[in-house]
């Protein structure tokens, strides 16, 4: 395993490491102690590697991941893996806001609480958050699934294209075109999976979840809905 102690070596140091990578390399193992709450740590991963974050980091932690699978043991700040393609992010602790912002891909496990917006803008994809998740989740999300166990704040899915959500507590309240839509048996499968990949299938019932989405009224422009713009 690839030891990287940040009270010993700077952020630029360790993400130049990892940005050296080639696909095919050995040094799959990577463990990062010390974070300390520093900001954009293990960005721009592209290879197939593990990595273990001892502790909290700040904003961004993660972002434009490939191929990496990365854990945090601890709490994250804004923006963890932001514009992510591919790979994993497990965040053992709470998020800050707009987590897993513009992702095309992958997915982003959250075992506590998110703050706003989170799934913002996603592209593809596949969130699960297992506590709360804060207002205006999944805004303009275009691609993908976000899933949470908790409750959800204001105007969910505001502006919302062909994401899905999955949720199992309250809503607080719904966004622009944001719908809830039955809950069919392949959106009781697709949710099975999501809850496979983070783990928790089997200690969740599927039926106890509802699913939103688009009305699709607000993908074009049109006068009669000028006032849910």
């Amino acid at each position: 395993m690839r030891q990287f102690d940040l009270t010993r070596a700077s952020v630029r140091e360790l993400n130049a490491a990892l940005h050296a990578l080639r696909p095919e390399t050995n040094e799959t193992q990577w463990h990062i102690a010390n974070p300390r709450g520093q900001h954009a740590i293990a960005v721009g991963i592209d290879a197939p590697i593990h990595v273990r974050i001892d502790g909290h980091v700040g904003y961004y932690c993660a972002g434009m991941n490939k191929h990496a699978c990365v854990t945090i043991d601890g709490n994250a700040g804004p923006g963890v893996a932001e514009n992510m393609m591919s790979g994993l992010v497990h965040v053992r602790g709470d998020v800050s806001q707009a987590a897993g912002a513009t992702r095309c891909g992958g997915a982003l496990v959250i075992d506590g609480n998110a703050s706003a917006r989170c799934g913002i803008s996603m592209k593809g994809v596949d969130i699960v958050v297992m506590g709360n998740a804060g207002h205006m989740a999944a805004f303009m999300a275009q691609a993908g699934t976000l899933t949470v166990l908790g409750d959800v704040g204001d105007a969910l899915g505001d502006s919302i294209y062909e994401a899905v959500l999955y949720i199992r507590g309250q809503v607080k309240s719904l966004g622009a075109d944001c719908i809830e839509k039955p809950l069919q048996d392949q959106h009781k499968k697709q949710l099975f999976g999501r809850l496979e990949a983070a783990g928790i299938a089997g200690k969740v019932d599927v039926a106890e979840f509802r699913r939103y989405g688009s009305a699709r009224r607000l993908y074009h422009f049109h006068v009669d809905n000028v006032a849910a713009y």
